[in-house]
């Protein structure tokens, strides 16, 4: 495990966990990246143990989920995810230090990978956060008090168009076919209308 102590591999393997640790806050699920993140952050902590360390550099490190976690709970809120990368970069590039405060992780690798994990956390978070908070482009919910046109005659059953699109339907009271009708509410798939007089 002395490969581990190369300042440059322990900081590649911190930044990949903390980049699976984002991706696992805001796309929750299979448990992959969650296992990836631990994974890194443990090697990564063997390092930080063995290595000499810049406590400042490991407080920003940490304090910058807090703007993080606020940036992901609304969209509009990209001055925060900014901050957050920010102290993720410094953070991240300082940890491992020479001579008291220098960084001991080469310029140029500190430059493309914390350049390259900005970006990407910068585009995929901003992207999940507002598909996550995104109204469903076929809300079935939205139908209801929506005019259509019945298709067939519609009593127990029949069919009405209805949001561009051809539902199965009922109704309390015969309906003919061709009259304006309006959803009063869904049941499942089938939507219960009322007949309407559209001036």
């Amino acid at each position: 495990m002395d490969f581990l102590l190369d300042p440059n591999i322990a900081y590649l393997i911190l930044l990949g966990g903390i980049l699976l640790g984002l991706l696992a806050i805001v796309t929750p699920g299979t448990g992959l990246l969650e296992a990836g993140a631990f994974i890194c952050i443990a090697l990564a902590g063997y390092a930080v143990y063995n290595l000499s360390v810049n406590w400042w550099a490991l407080l920003v490190l940490a304090l910058s989920i807090v703007p993080f976690l606020y940036a992901v709970q609304k969209p509009k809120r990209e001055i925060y995810l900014g901050i957050s990368i920010f102290m993720l970069v410094a953070g991240s590039v300082f940890i491992f230090a020479t001579d008291g405060w220098r960084p001991a992780v080469n310029p140029l690798v500190a430059l493309l990978s914390s350049g390259m994990a900005a970006a990407f956390i910068w585009i995929v978070v901003r992207k999940s956060v507002q598909a996550a908070v995104a109204r469903p482009s076929h809300d079935l919910d939205a139908l209801v008090g929506q005019v259509g046109e019945a298709r067939t005659a519609v009593h127990d059953d029949g069919s009405v168009y209805v949001g561009g699109e051809l539902w199965s339907a009922r109704s309390g009271s015969k309906i003919p076919a061709g009259s304006h009708v309006r959803v009063i509410r869904r049941e499942g798939f089938v939507l219960v209308v009322d007949k309407v007089n559209v001036e």
